[in-house]
């Protein structure tokens, strides 16, 4: 039986006219830096799962949401107020490091869009991790918290302007810019994106073993 939890709103951020991040305290969650939890607004059956945009030293609970038109929970998660309550199950999955990786592995980070949110949550959670995030969005403004990380460790890719990194997709950017055969690849987002980039990687010599994916949608 999935344990239910009770937490209470901190705030909403917004971040652009369409995503925000939702904090909610903390309240004792144990969790994995790359896992999600499913959540929605208390009483109400309507849930959605969302990876959790905060680290393990954080005393709170964030995920990052972009609101879809047709989506009820991203609408109302939107409206919420410090101390109202949502419920929350999990957290679940298995996107996460390999404990025996971190110390020596070299890390490629892949997202399209809000499938940041996991690599947002490893990055701050391990410092000292050797990672490159490759962040693919539409336009600058949606390079959520890029400041969150290290000096050169984050790529914004921006497809519809100029004002990134690079102008272009992260498949262009992977088709300029090799991978070593070693490095460990994690790929969320889109189902399109993780394709392509799956494709790029192995005529790059990357071996499978070496991909991870989340799919966001």
């Amino acid at each position: 039986m999935i344990d239910v939890r009770v937490h209470e709103v901190i705030s909403v951020r917004h971040i652009t006219e369409s995503t925000y991040v939702l904090r909610l305290e903390r309240n004792g969650l144990d969790f994995i830096p790359g896992q999600y939890i499913s959540i929605g607004k208390a009483g109400s059956i309507d849930k959605r799962d969302y990876s959790i945009y905060s680290s393990l030293a954080d005393d709170f609970i964030e995920v990052i949401i972009r609101e879809v038109k047709e989506g009820s929970v991203s609408k109302s998660l939107k409206k919420m107020k410090p101390g109202e309550k949502i419920e929350l199950e999990g957290p679940f999955g298995f996107f996460r490091l390999k404990p025996e990786d971190e110390l020596s592995g070299k890390f490629l980070f892949i997202a399209s869009g809000t499938g940041i949110s996991p690599f947002h949550s490893i990055a701050k959670s391990h410092p000292g991790l050797n990672y490159t995030v490759l962040h693919g969005v539409r336009h600058a403004e949606e390079g959520y918290d890029k400041k969150d990380y290290s000096n050169g460790k984050h790529i914004l890719c921006t497809s519809r302007d100029g004002s990134g990194d690079y102008y272009g997709h992260v498949t262009d950017y992977l088709r300029e810019n090799s991978v070593a055969k070693d490095t460990l690849c994690y790929l969320c987002g889109n189902v399109e994106m993780i394709n392509d980039v799956y494709d790029i990687l192995e005529e790059q010599g990357v071996p499978s073993g070496n991909m991870h994916a989340e799919v966001y949608f």
